[in-house]
């Protein structure tokens, strides 16, 4: 495929393959962008801005519902591109879709809604005789830069609420997964969106990303990934507005109360879809000393019940992880926390970049498989006393992106909801649940910002005060 830039779809000869996961063949070829790619994207950017700037919210509104009625009509595509490029299994590549229409349905409604408040002036000491008012304006250039483990979805959590708002966006997929991305401009452009109001730039983020996010023609970036890369982002940036959406090791909490096969059941479903690769997928599972063992009992089974393999396979439960060096590397930390005293309770084996469904007990928290990252299919457990010790071993991180747990007592849910910091709490589910509606980002270095079309763009938007001075 070709990159948009400059409002004209490109080839170069160089270019970087697109691989499947699974099997390692090459699904497509994508250019790799260079310096000056990224100087033609952003200088078109500044012209789309002035004409995006120009459009009536009601046009937005329209633009961003005949993309979503085209995604909706191309879903199945859309699926496979996702499976394709991403290993996640045909049934979640679906499910992505779905969220993705959702979400430019709901960025589309929002476009109806950017507007400034009255401001009672007169409240102030002094003669009142001003009159005061907000508008909220665009920002101008949106940068989004996405990740590779949900390539469509998380690409229209930011170019929705960004076009919504009435800026131009440059989007600047993952390496691994620029396809998704790519087809989604193509469906933008074929819904109105003014070719100069979005552009599509691929390439390796080592090379460009810097000249990306230091350039003074961008006001806004919008990033999801890793911690390191968010950290690095905020220092290349200076003087920008960022949304930092970074890494977790998401904690979920088992009181005495709980009901196991219910608890076990949503751990699964929380840590191993999409191989794990998810910044809110259950990691850490703390477990009351009550109930640890039934627990663990309960877990066995169902995780290994799970069908791993081909993802474009209907009955394939969990694909392979995005590349084979992630498995390794998840493979790597299991034995790590084996040879420190866990215990390997299922799993830990790989092929390729499969990586089997894992379970390790008796985890301390100062073993890297529950104080890092994990980013991969595995759970790491460990034993509590009681609630305090609970709360203090979920909050023992420097991540706080989404936390659950488990427990029909009011008394303890109030006390995890007030205590754990974390930007999204769950009580009696999974760390995994998002709905795309909802104000979504961590507190401490799980990032900054909000997503979720109407939190992104307030964040996507300038304040501007006006006073009549009557």
């Amino acid at each position: 495929m070709r990159m948009y830039i400059g409002g004209e779809w490109v080839g170069k000869a160089a270019a970087m393959p697109v691989l499947n996961p699974f099997d390692g063949s090459v699904v497509d070829t994508v250019p790799r962008g260079d310096l000056e790619d990224v100087d033609t994207a952003l200088s078109t950017a500044v012209r789309g801005a002035q004409v995006m700037r120009r459009l009536t919210a009601y046009q937005r509104y329209e633009m961003l519902g005949k993309a979503a009625r085209l995604m909706s009509e191309r879903s199945e595509d859309l699926a496979r591109t996702i499976t394709l490029e991403e290993g996640k299994t045909i049934h979640e590549g679906r499910g992505e879709v779905q969220r993705a229409i959702q979400t430019i349905t709901t960025s589309a409604e929002e476009a109806k809604r950017v507007h400034g408040e009255t401001v009672p002036l007169d409240a102030a000491p002094g003669p009142g005789k001003q009159f005061g008012f907000t508008l909220r304006v665009p920002c101008g250039v949106v940068v989004a830069i996405a990740p590779f483990n949900f390539p469509l979805n998380l690409v229209c959590h930011k170019v929705g609420p960004a076009l919504a708002a009435g800026n131009a966006v440059v989007i600047k997929p993952a390496s691994d997964t620029p396809l998704s991305a790519l087809k989604l401009t193509e469906l933008l452009l074929e819904a109105g969106v003014p070719p100069l109001g979005v552009q599509c730039l691929t390439g390796s983020g080592g090379a460009i990303g810097d000249a990306i996010c230091a350039d003074p023609r961008v006001r806004k970036i919008t990033f999801t990934g890793s911690r390191d890369i968010g950290e690095r982002i905020c220092k290349t940036a200076g003087i920008k507005k960022v949304t930092m959406e970074l890494g977790s090791n998401s904690p979920l909490i088992i009181m005495p109360d709980a009901d196991i096969e219910k608890v076990a059941a949503a751990t699964v479903a929380g840590a191993y879809s999409n191989a794990g690769q998810v910044c809110i997928s259950t990691q850490r599972v703390l477990a009351a000393g009550k109930i640890y063992g039934d627990f663990l009992d309960a877990l066995k089974p169902k995780v290994e019940a799970l069908a791993i393999g081909n993802p474009m396979d209907e009955s394939t439960n969990m694909g392979p992880m995005v590349r084979e060096s992630d498995a390794v590397r998840v493979g790597e930390w299991i034995d790590e926390a084996v040879g420190q005293g866990a215990r390997l309770l299922t799993g830990g084996s790989r092929q390729g970049a499969m990586y089997a469904p894992t379970v390790v007990a008796d985890v301390k928290p100062e073993m890297r498989v529950s104080r890092d990252e994990l980013f991969g299919p595995a759970v790491a457990v460990t034993r509590f006393s009681d609630i305090d010790e609970a709360i203090a071993l979920a909050n023992d991180s420097n991540y706080g992106l989404s936390a659950g747990i488990f427990t029909q007592n009011v008394d303890w849910a109030m006390r995890f909801a007030l205590e754990v910091e974390c930007g999204s709490l769950h009580i009696n589910s999974s760390p995994q649940w998002r709905a795309d509606l909802m104000p979504y980002g961590g507190l401490k270095e799980s990032g900054m910002g909000k997503e979720g079309p109407r939190y992104a763009v307030q964040e996507m938007t300038e304040l501007k005060m006006v006073v009549f001075h009557l």
